[in-house]
């Protein structure tokens, strides 16, 4: 999650179940934050374990099919309701238009939830997906396919959703805390025609193959040049020589193996994001240049500009440069014009994120790519300020794998687990965690349903 945390410290194999105060002591937001991730972990393992993998009540996320028709794409009709996989609770019900409360004179207010109501979702609108009915890449399978349930936990924060700003506390830019949505999405899944005798079978293979991260990290301080031979031991004088306390951010930005993949880190975990309010060819226009000098953006900055459809659509684009700042305007050009479907719809919360990664022009640090970092495995890589990171030999790499670590001045240290003679472990990447559940098999215009569906206890 791109949240502005100090650290994060929830760790299941530590097995705690709660975290307790002590009087006349700091509170800190990792100690908030880990509390609420060892109830969230508490519930979803209870659902779990008496659920299963997957299974909800009554018709929630029923699938149907809805062939081609003149002027019309083929589509999906998702019922609305309630799932639960991996002990997760999804919610597909769509919110009522609220009833009219007495004559206005003049034209009525418009409402914001106008067209919505109890009906099922569609293929096209359902909520976090963002389908474009213009893009011929987004067009349903002509032939059988399965219809499955993709899941993964979202941060939230002012930017996505503007209500939860405080405009009372005056800021530029007011932001508090955030939230975590479980965001949803339908998508169908082409099988081999082998596979089809056994659509359920082959989805659980499936399944198995996209959550086999391959992939894996270390970090640590950097190794004085005289230290030790042993290249994973970390010298007792390794030492973090930056300013500031951080929390890094390292992630995966284009997938694949080691010379396809590229990754981009954040010496704030990705957090400085800035809400975009117009884009005009290479120049975008912010709502404001950010808290601080340390939390904005300035010339020479990588940026990523996205938005709430990108995002859904899973889309990864180039990094372009910030070349000039118009702090009078709000306005930065970049060094290349954003892609044309980004950012041009304000009800899909456009924004420019900064990261921090710099062209290296000395012998043998990694090249650039599209403004990220070419992914080189098997040796140590600098970061900055003594930071460094190691990518595992043989990894197989999806786009916002990462991984993030505390860095800290008082102890020049950069917090990563070790073995018993300090070598940094190779982690697996914190995220994205997808969890998947199957729905229908739709063939010959029709969806066999494969939800498990259970009654409640007082039914």
């Amino acid at each position: 999650m791109h949240g502005d945390f100090s650290r994060r410290t929830h760790r299941p194999e530590d097995h705690y179940l709660a975290v307790v105060s002590q009087q006349g002591r700091v509170l800190l937001d990792a100690e908030s934050n880990e509390q609420a991730d060892l109830r969230l972990s508490a519930d979803r393992s209870l659902a779990a374990d008496l659920i299963g993998r997957h299974g909800g009540p009554g018709d929630g996320f029923k699938v149907a099919y809805r062939a081609e028709s003149e002027g019309e794409k083929a589509s999906l009709t998702i019922a609305a309701g309630r799932y639960y996989v991996d002990g997760i609770a999804v919610d597909a019900t769509r919110p009522e238009a609220p009833p009219a409360v007495g004559a206005v004179e003049g034209p009525p207010p418009a409402d914001a939830r106008e067209g919505t109501g109890a009906g099922p979702w569609t293929y096209w609108d359902q909520p976090h997906a963002h389908r474009d009915l213009e893009r011929d890449a987004d067009e349903l399978p002509s032939g059988p396919f399965l219809a499955y349930l993709r899941v993964h936990d979202r941060l939230v924060t002012a930017v996505q959703d503007p209500r939860l700003r405080e405009t009372a506390l005056g800021s530029a830019l007011p932001d508090t805390t955030a939230r975590v949505r479980a965001d949803w999405q339908v998508l169908p899944l082409e099988l081999a025609e082998e596979q089809q005798r056994d659509p359920a079978a082959a989805f659980a293979e499936w399944v198995a193959e996209q959550q086999d991260r391959t992939c894996r990290l270390a970090a640590r301080a950097e190794r004085p040049a005289r230290a030790e031979d042993d290249p994973c031991l970390v010298a007792p004088d390794a030492r973090y020589r930056g300013p500031e306390n951080q929390l890094y951010r390292v992630e995966v930005h284009r997938g694949g193996v080691a010379g396809e993949a590229t990754y981009k880190w954040s010496r704030e975990n990705g957090s400085v994001v800035l809400p975009l309010t117009a884009v005009d060819g290479a120049w975008v226009t912010l709502e404001a240049m950010g808290r601080d000098d340390g939390l904005t953006v300035d010339v020479g900055d990588f940026v990523e500009v996205g938005d709430d459809a990108s995002v859904g659509r899973g889309e990864v684009f180039d990094l372009p440069q910030v070349v000039e700042v118009d702090l009078p305007g709000r306005r930065v050009r970049l060094s290349a014009e954003p892609d044309p479907t980004v950012g041009r719809q304000p009800a899909h919360h456009p924004y420019l994120r900064r990261w921090d990664q710099l062209e290296r022009r000395r012998r043998g640090a990694p090249g650039m790519e599209g403004g990220a970092v070419q992914l080189v495995e098997g040796q140590w890589l600098d970061l900055e300020d003594g930071v460094q990171i190691h990518f595992a030999p043989g990894g197989r790499y999806a786009s916002g794998d990462h991984w993030s670590f505390a860095a800290r001045t008082l102890t020049g240290a950069v917090e990563w687990p070790t073995d018993a003679v300090g070598r940094p472990l190779l982690e697996r990447p914190a995220g994205v965690v997808h969890h998947y559940a199957p729905l229908a098999w739709v063939s010959g215009g029709e969806a066999l349903d494969l939800r498990r569906v259970f009654t409640q206890l007082t039914a």
